[in-house]
């Protein structure tokens, strides 16, 4: 079993910043990949960012450039740095990781860009 605990969630107006960060316990080391998804309203949940255990690291087109993943495996936490924020960032966002055969999930943290 794997915990995810986020934090970081907020409002933040158009053009700012927030961190997100997923702490990660219980059986962490067969984790392969941490990644964030999120959720806006009437929308499905789509990949924001992932990344993988040897460093790789996926992004969603609409936020290249601006959003970045990090993962301190001492810390057993992943973030995501959100750069240059837009009103269509706004979305509940969770985090997630994957075993191999299991999925795991966070419980979401609501991100509002909106001046």
């Amino acid at each position: 079993q794997v915990q995810l605990a986020e934090s970081g969630g907020g409002l933040v107006q158009p053009g700012g910043s927030l961190r997100l960060s997923c702490a990660a316990s219980g059986t962490i080391s067969r984790i392969a990949v941490m990644g964030w998804y999120r959720q806006a309203p009437g929308k499905e949940r789509e990949l924001v960012a992932r990344i993988f255990t040897g460093g790789t690291t996926n992004f969603a087109d609409s936020v290249k450039g601006r959003f970045t993943i990090s993962r301190d495996n001492i810390k057993n936490t992943v973030y995501l740095q959100m750069n240059s924020l837009k009103p269509e960032d706004t979305a509940v966002y969770y985090c997630n990781a994957f075993t191999g055969p299991t999925e795991y999930w966070g419980q979401g943290t609501q991100v509002t860009v909106s001046s």
